[in-house]
């Protein structure tokens, strides 16, 4: 996935570097040469600090996807998510962290998400990182409840699986 948005940016790493963290962010591009989160606008100062670039950059990204029909659909559509996997153990919930050898493999999210219904828990949100735009894509999954240790053995026996982390 993000190899069609990196295409664009190839002669300009520094574009490449906000085009990525807005992806990342999920935030989205508007006119007119506006980047935010649903109706809040976020400075082109700050996300130039975030990246390490001038905020000319910032603005020069911008530009560059909304002059292009491909990326500003992408970017005009992107929307954040609400992450629970770190304040789960707030709310009585625990969270399994599946980080697969092969995260393009096929079958691991249906085999995960069985063995932890036959353990009789509810899954409240199940998050996989994007395997290209991730370093070391996850499975984030946040059940209701306590997860019972025998699962965490079952899950880290489970062919592909490089390791299970219990949060």
């Amino acid at each position: 996935m993000w190899s069609r948005i990196a295409k664009y940016f190839i002669n300009y790493p520094a574009r490449a570097r906000v085009a990525r963290l807005l992806f990342e962010r999920g935030f989205q591009v508007k006119e007119p040469y506006r980047v935010v989160s649903g109706n809040i606008e976020i400075p082109h100062t700050q996300i130039a600090k975030e990246v390490g670039v001038d905020r000319r950059v910032v603005r020069e990204t911008v530009e560059m996807i909304l002059a292009n029909e491909e990326l500003r659909k992408i970017f005009e559509n992107l929307r954040q998510v609400c992450l629970l996997s770190e304040v789960a153990r707030y709310l009585n919930m625990d969270t399994i962290v599946i980080v697969p050898e092969d995260a393009k493999k096929p079958g691991i999210i249906s085999e995960v998400t069985l063995r932890i219904s036959k353990k009789g828990l509810s899954i409240r949100q199940l998050f996989a990182e994007d395997p290209e735009a991730s370093e070391e894509p996850k499975l984030i999954i946040v059940v209701d409840g306590r997860v019972p240790p025998d699962l965490i053995s079952e899950l880290r026996s489970m062919p592909g699986i490089a390791r299970v982390i219990l949060q």
